[in-house]
């Protein structure tokens, strides 16, 4: 009779046991874009109790900044005391006291850090502090259950640092090189793979937190065909105010020239590499909705773009804000890789690994689908990164982002693998 006792209260036991030993190999954030604004939107459920929130999705962000002014309630938070362990890890700029009642985000005797809108370009001081996070595990082939960070890392802002954000957003939340980044707190807390990819589209997409496999239906696993390239580190922060010697939290890659149609265009290559001043380069940006060019860059791509539409018998016509290259879409035809124009490649360690963008990503419908445009801005003269590889030219191919290794992985436009980013299964198994 005892043994049997012991039989079902181990049968009872186990499962509870079980749940709470659960540790991911994966988690998962849905992504969806914002058709006024054109950024990329994900939920992150927070605070005790759990609260989803929406946040802008920043690629090089340093951390998640939240605004931390309106309504924030939660038993769980806790703001990092001066000289701890926590204003070690985010380096946090100094400490000091808050000259009212405490309250999230003012406290006497804590660290702060530098909360950015890369939006905008505007930075302030903010309170670091913890509090909950809850996010899905995943398997690579639909979400799993839900699993908990009690004490995840972020930033407090004021409201006035929500100024230029989608409608609804509380804050920002970064995937960038530092170590209270998402990527890299979600991959200490559940101790896998210091790895992260994005999948982005028009309409809904997915961010992945450790490695693969990364399946889209109809189970198609986008990890098996990435081509790899080295992460390169800009010395010099590319924030819109940081402490002196702080490198940037952004993803830089070395592109040497670019082809369109296989032909290399001529332009200043010294511009592709970063000088000791953190200046030129080509970086990965979600916040930018399209690629940005330096101006000398911009006209030998735009140049060569059109000159190569031109023997496509592809009309040009006028501009149509923000884009200044324009055609008529009468004379060209759609494949699955998307428009039929020039092949963009930006030619990476070798001219064995290429970034391609087909059409897909690399002109946008306007008026009606009756014009095309070059979906590239002019950044000017003097920029700081000479290119900005935007969102648009980024969607429905899969990026992979190996901190550990420091390479990048890029699939190539999945549209060629008869899937897309806003094909992951997002129907629970838990």
């Amino acid at each position: 009779m005892y043994n049997l006792f012991i039989l079902l209260l181990l049968f009872f036991i186990a499962p509870s046991l079980a749940k709470q030993s659960f540790r991911p190999k994966a988690l998962f954030l849905p992504v969806t874009k914002d058709s006024s604004t054109l950024q990329y939107i994900t939920q992150i459920t927070e605070r005790t109790p759990l609260l989803p929130l929406n946040f802008v999705l920043d690629l090089g962000g340093q951390f998640q900044w939240v605004d931390c002014d309106q309504n924030y309630s939660s038993s769980t938070y806790r703001p990092a005391r001066c000289r701890s362990a926590q204003c070690s890890l985010a380096r946090a700029t100094g400490c000091g006291d808050c000259f009212s009642s405490p309250k999230p985000g003012c406290n006497n005797n804590t660290c702060g850090v530098l909360p950015d809108n890369t939006v905008t370009r505007t930075a302030t001081s903010g309170e670091l502090a913890e509090d909950v996070v809850s996010i899905q595990s995943t398997n690579g082939f639909n979400p799993g259950q839900n699993v908990t960070v009690s004490r995840f890392l972020f930033s407090c802002a004021p409201t006035f640092l929500l100024q230029g954000l989608a409608k609804g957003a509380s804050g920002m939340a970064g995937l960038g090189r530092t170590k209270i980044a998402l990527p890299s707190q979600f991959a200490s807390a559940f101790s896998f793979h210091r790895k992260f990819a994005i999948c982005l589209s028009s309409s809904n997409g997915v961010v992945f937190f450790g490695d693969g496999p990364y399946v889209f239906l109809p189970n198609i696993d986008a990890s098996q065909s990435l081509t790899f390239t080295p992460l390169i580190k800009n010395p010099v922060s590319t924030a819109s105010a940081f402490s002196q010697g702080e490198s940037s939290a952004e993803y830089f890659i070395g592109v040497k020239s670019i082809k369109i149609d296989e032909k290399v265009v001529s332009l200043n290559t010294s511009l592709l590499s970063i000088n000791s001043n953190g200046i030129g380069g080509t970086k990965i940006s979600t916040v930018n909705p399209y690629t940005v060019l330096e101006a000398s860059i911009f006209k030998a791509v735009t140049d060569a773009f059109i000159k190569a539409s031109a023997s496509r018998n592809i009309t040009r016509v006028g501009s149509v804000a923000p884009f200044e290259v324009c055609f008529s879409s009468e004379n060209v035809f759609g494949t699955r890789l998307g428009a039929a124009v020039p092949t963009i490649e930006l030619v990476l360690q070798n001219e064995e690994t290429i970034w391609r963008i087909f059409g897909a990503n690399s002109v946008v419908s306007v008026n009606d689908d009756k014009v095309l445009c070059l979906g590239f801005v002019n950044g000017g003269e003097n920029t700081r990164t000479s290119i900005v590889i935007g969102g648009y030219q980024v969607e429905n191919n899969l990026l992979q982002f190996d901190l550990a290794a420091s390479r990048l992985g890029f699939s190539s436009l999945l549209f060629g693998r008869r899937t897309t980013c806003a094909n992951f299964n997002t129907t629970s198994t838990a």
